[in-house]
């Protein structure tokens, strides 16, 4: 059976079981700072499971792309480990439970329509305290008691939130993978290769309490796991994953470029599935958005892409490859996962690129490399530090073991461990970087099970009579709120709209009688309703009053200004950037608008002005802003952006720009371009991860920003001298009047060195054997220092140079030693910091050549004293 059939299978199964089939979400969490990337079937539906979203369809079923780079050392060496793999999952919000999930579960493994397993294969564990799974496996599914293994690792707790017992589903491969019935570990759950792990149904019934507690859920949920690629290995009948169709066609191209046969060889098999494996992780990563780059997720693509590189350097290949295996992960996952065909030119290029990039890194990491070991041979070291490897590691992507390799033909060693033991410092920031952030949230509260019907009308109405459904106070629902007092408030119409799409919360009142609320801010309830979070400035807030609800006009007018903007704006990049650009992220605010997307490299000045321009133009043509409800599938036809990680019902609201632009939206906007008046550009950069971020005002905002460049170039004008129109023109002139300053400046800084110089050779002096020239001279800075010592060197060439200036309160510090004399011990870097300490400094730098400075001038003399004393020492030792 291949993958596709068996992940159709699944799909169809619990379709037929009333699920609804909910689309694998993006690698890239979507609002989750607790993950770097989707890691499981269940990551994308944490909010149902918490109980801040109810799903429309309480049971859910899904096939997820998932990335999990916690192994990565032993991806290849394994028969299983991956760092992009697919989980498929079943899930239940509160409906289902244990008997229904065994039961389904047995179903679809053993029916010889869906899977068909041998039900003799097949056998299970459960945690010991879970009498209910017990039986039901037992007296229901009909499983022998000795094919059900209680182990006390089967219950499924990552801290504070949802937890519960679970049970997992093993399948016994046979004899072939395991005989001796009489190893400790030989069985379902212990460590073996016979017994295959191939589902794991978690039953979340408790909560985790912030005190160490457990407390029954007040829903309970079931949420499971399979691996897509553990049912092909069985399916289909292979020793590892990386035998079946979902691998297969990658490893066997890369054999053929590479010249080698699969099978043939253990090192070079190892290397044709890190490949694998890893060009499927980054296609499909950058097929969501992320590209190379040094922190974050694009650190991890990067180190991924150069780690399969260097494994096919091992088979032979010296040049960009990885690139031309992108078309095949399209031809196995293409059916699926369309995005990785859609989006196939644009990585290649970015693979092509970083591949490059790569290639040249590797040739800069062997020159830092040379200078590295020199100096180590010049300290009389025979072993590169585990600093200096990790460093060329983890800044220049340079290889382990081609430091190794490299140090071994230097006649030198490398220091493993200090290389692993910063490596492990690393991970750990990595680990504490995110350990702060919730995996799940508590369930429950005030308003979890709020069933109180509520309405936005506020596309079309700022102005509301609305009554007043609920009140919640310090979490409890309540019925009447006083004077001076927090709460939160539902409405029964509201006109307030709620933070979604990047487009922040109205604001405005609730005024009734003598009752006066301020609403600072919105919120969806788990049901959907939107909640104000209101303060009462007057009066008492009751539930069944009604109120006047007011938005904020004049806010919510410069709102839509923005965001419709940023509609125009993302048009534009496409046109301008190319039609991979796509939104990352977005804040709509009244004094301005931010809007994030996915970009490979920078923006030159002239694109800018272009994207300007074009945004503009529309605001110009006075398009008309029409807004339609229309199914999705008639929505993305007609050509609608939908964007990056939200989640679309089955009717959709689409937001047309004339024939500009049009997108899924469900933010305001304004009814035509005009309204917003002006478009200027503030601010763009890159803010990691191959996202960049563009600031930018409108209306009345892009007026007073435009008059702030105004009177900043009025300013400028009159501290040069000169009119607005030609303050250009007088800016190039000053700077060439610098120039000729600096060029003359340096002319006669010369001159003086080379008087300052002459002044000095006469001071020579017998330390030991070694001619010494430590003195104190006039010099403005240090590079008026190391002037002055370039000078000497060409006057005394094989005398020992000491040269130190005061700077107001400190000094500075200058050796230079003849390169016969670092042959016979003396070094630069070490004398001068042995220089600087006695000024309260410190320094170093080159055998030849050194600097360093120091605090306290008053003791420069002593200095000078203390290099007499040193090179005296060092010329006799």
């Amino acid at each position: 059976m291949k993958a596709s059939e068996i992940r159709s299978k699944w799909l169809e199964f619990f379709e037929s079981k009333g699920h609804v089939i909910e689309p694998s979400a993006p690698l890239v969490p979507h609002k989750d700072p607790s993950l770097l990337w989707i890691n499981a079937g269940m990551a994308p539906l944490k909010p149902y499971f918490d109980g801040r979203v109810k799903p429309e369809n309480p049971r859910i079923a899904n096939s997820q792309k998932c990335i999990r780079t916690n192994d990565i050392e032993n991806v290849g060496k394994t028969r299983r480990h991956h760092t992009f793999f697919e989980m498929l999952g079943n899930f239940s919000i509160g409906d289902y439970f244990k008997e229904e999930v065994i039961t389904w579960a047995w179903e679809f493994l053993t029916d010889p329509k869906w899977i068909g397993f041998d039900p003799e294969r097949l056998a299970v564990t459960v945690y010991p305290e879970d009498e209910e799974a017990y039986k039901l496996w037992n007296e229901k599914v009909g499983l022998p008691a000795e094919r059900i293994v209680k182990l006390e690792d089967n219950f499924w707790d990552i801290g504070e939130g949802p937890c519960g017992p679970c049970t997992e589903i093993f399948y016994d491969r046979g004899e072939a993978y395991g005989s001796d019935m009489t190893d400790p570990e030989m069985y379902p759950g212990g460590e073996n290769e016979r017994y295959l792990e191939v589902w794991n149904l978690v039953f979340s019934q408790f909560n985790h309490n912030k005190d160490g507690s457990y407390t029954p859920l007040p829903n309970k949920n079931i949420d499971t796991g399979a691996g897509l690629e553990r049912f092909a290995s069985i399916l289909q009948n292979v020793d590892s994953n990386f035998d079946t169709d979902i691998f297969q066609p990658l490893i066997q191209k890369t054999a053929a470029m590479a010249g080698v046969k699969y099978n043939d060889n253990v090192d070079s098999d190892v290397a044709l599935k890190v490949i694998a494996d890893h060009v499927r992780t980054v296609t499909f990563a950058i097929g969501d958005g992320v590209l190379p780059s040094n922190e974050g997720r694009g650190y991890v693509i990067r180190r991924l892409l150069r780690r399969a590189v260097r494994y096919g350097k091992m088979l032979g290949m010296n040049r960009p490859f990885m690139f031309e295996l992108v078309e095949t992960v399209g031809d196995i996952m293409g059916v699926y996962y369309p995005e990785v065909v859609d989006k196939r030119d644009f990585i290649i290029k970015v693979i092509k690129t970083e591949e490059e990039r790569f290639h040249e890194t590797l040739t800069d990491g062997l020159a830092i490399l040379a200078d590295i070991s020199a100096q180590a041979k010049a300290e009389g070291r025979n072993v590169i530090s585990g600093a200096d490897a990790f460093k060329l590691y983890d800044t220049y992507g340079f290889p382990f073991d081609l430091t190794e390799d490299y140090a071994d033909e230097q006649g030198l060693k490398v220091d493993r461990e200090g290389f692993d033991e910063a490596m492990q410092e690393q991970r750990q920031r990595a680990r504490d970087a995110h350990q702060d952030n919730a995996s799940m949230k508590i369930q429950g509260g005030a308003l979890a099970d709020l069933a109180v019907k509520s309405d936005f009308v506020g596309y079309n109405d700022l102005v509301t009579e609305s009554k007043i459904v609920a009140i919640v106070y310090d979490d409890m629902l309540v019925n009447s709120v006083s004077e001076g007092k927090s709460c939160q408030v539902v409405l029964d119409v509201t006109p307030f709209y709620t933070e979604s799409g990047g487009q922040v919360s109205d604001h405005g009142l609730l005024r009734g009688g003598t009752v006066t609320a301020k609403v600072e801010g919105l919120f969806k309830a788990p049901q959907g309703q939107h909640v104000h979070q209101v303060v009462v400035e007057a009066g008492e807030l009751n539930v069944g009053d009604t109120v006047k609800a007011e938005v904020d006009q004049a806010s919510r007018g410069e709102i839509e200004k923005n965001h419709t903007a940023t509609h125009l704006l993302h048009k534009a990049l496409k046109e301008v950037l190319g039609d991979h650009v796509n939104q990352a992220g977005s804040l709509v605010e009244p004094g301005r608008l931010r809007f994030d997307f996915s970009h490979f490299g920078s923006i030159t000045p002239e694109e800018l002005t272009d994207i300007e321009l074009r945004v503009n133009r529309a605001i110009w043509n006075q398009l008309d802003v029409t807004i339609e409800l229309k199914p999705i599938d008639e929505a993305k036809a007609l050509g609608a952006m939908a964007l990056f990680g939200e989640k679309y019902g089955d009717i959709v609201r689409v937001v047309k720009v004339g024939d500009y632009s049009i997108e899924l939206c469900g933010g305001c906007h304004v009814s035509n371009t005009s309204q917003i008046g002006l478009f200027k550009l503030v601010s763009e950069s890159g803010i990691g991860s191959g996202v960049r971020r563009i600031e930018a005002v409108t209306g009345r905002f892009g007026f007073e920003y435009m008059e702030g460049q105004l009177e900043l170039l009025k300013v400028s004008a009159g501290l040069v001298k000169s009119k607005l129109s030609e303050v250009p023109k007088r800016i190039e002139s000053l700077q060439q009047q610098i120039k000729d300053l600096s060029r003359e400046n340096e002319s006669l800084q010369s001159k003086l060195s080379a008087i300052e110089a002459g002044q000095l050779t006469d001071q020579v002096v017998q330390a030991g054997g070694v001619q010494l020239l430590a003195a104190r001279v006039q010099a403005s800075s240090m590079d008026a220092l190391r002037a002055i010592a370039d000078e000497l060197k060409s006057k005394l060439p094989t005398a020992v140079l000491v040269l130190g200036a005061a700077m107001d309160d400190k000094v500075n510090f200058v050796v230079a030693v003849p390169a016969e004399l670092t042959k016979a011990g003396l070094h630069a870097g070490k004398l001068v910091k042995e220089i600087a300490a006695v000024c309260g400094g410190g320094g170093g730098g080159r055998p030849d050549m050194a600097q360093a400075g120091g605090k306290d001038a008053s003791k420069l003399d002593q200095a000078l004293q203390r290099a007499h004393e040193l090179v005296t020492a060092a010329s006799q030792g």
